[in-house]
């Protein structure tokens, strides 16, 4: 019987002691920023900014370039161009743009391959104008409601996809 008396005690002190602390805890939070901290907080901003400051901001600046680069060159990949064709193919339907001027630059290799036979002569001057009228659509498509820009990126890819694959096989491939 005195050891559970003694259990039991133990327990309620382990428990007055934990209220205890925590009391004082929440006496220090509400306590909070007081005159004198705040002073102090700002003599030592006073002196640890500028000194830090100065030596971190081209180490900042250097940061941004480089998270700016490697966000372009992965922009570029994405869309099948070199980095400095990028500023070409910008806005909601640059990816589309960049295939059109890829599907343009097959047509133009097709009509200098020397095996080209006069249906794929035929075929590049049709598909050329064809990719005219779709970069000129995706390019008006820009100022359109999201809904119908969506849909006319849709109608634009789906005839790309038909050119491209007709290319693909005219080029052997």
């Amino acid at each position: 019987m005195a050891r559970s008396a003694r259990k039991a005690e133990k327990a309620q002190s382990k428990a007055e002691s934990k209220a205890a602390s925590k009391a004082k805890k929440a006496a220090k939070a509400e306590e909070g920023l007081t005159p004198k901290k705040a002073r102090n907080a700002v003599r030592v901003a006073k002196v640890i900014v500028p000194a830090a400051g100065t030596a971190l901001i081209p180490l900042a600046v250097r940061a941004a370039g480089a998270a700016r680069e490697a966000y372009d060159q992965y922009q570029a990949r994405r869309m099948g161009v070199g980095i400095e064709q990028l500023s070409e193919f910008t806005g909601r339907g640059g990816a589309l743009l960049a295939r059109v001027a890829g599907a343009a630059n097959g047509l133009a290799e097709l009509r200098s391959a020397p095996k080209a036979t006069e249906d794929d002569q035929a075929f590049a001057e049709r598909s050329q104008g064809t990719l005219e009228q779709l970069a000129a659509s995706v390019r008006a498509s820009e100022r359109m409601p999201a809904a119908r820009r969506k849909a006319a990126h849709k109608a634009v890819a789906a005839e790309l996809e038909h050119i491209e694959g007709q290319l693909l096989h005219r080029l052997g491939v």
